[in-house]
């Protein structure tokens, strides 16, 4: 699944090590969601968006952009 996780953090200046600890979550996890090796739970891919101020469709392109 693409998402603009990497964009959004950069936009901020924020490591993967800065957003993993507001998200509570390991930096390898962050690096995993960002290069599309695994897709975040629902409740982790809401607190993202929460975050964020966005909607998780604004994120997460679950069609990849082929819908």
């Amino acid at each position: 699944m693409k998402n603009r996780l990497k964009v959004l953090r950069a936009e901020r200046d924020w490591s993967q090590a800065d957003l993993a600890e507001r998200l509570e979550v390991s930096r390898q996890t962050i690096n995993a969601i960002e290069t599309g090796k695994y897709d975040p739970s629902l409740p982790l891919a809401f607190k993202i968006a929460h975050l964020f101020g966005q909607t998780i469709e604004d994120i997460f392109d679950p069609e990849d952009g082929d819908g």
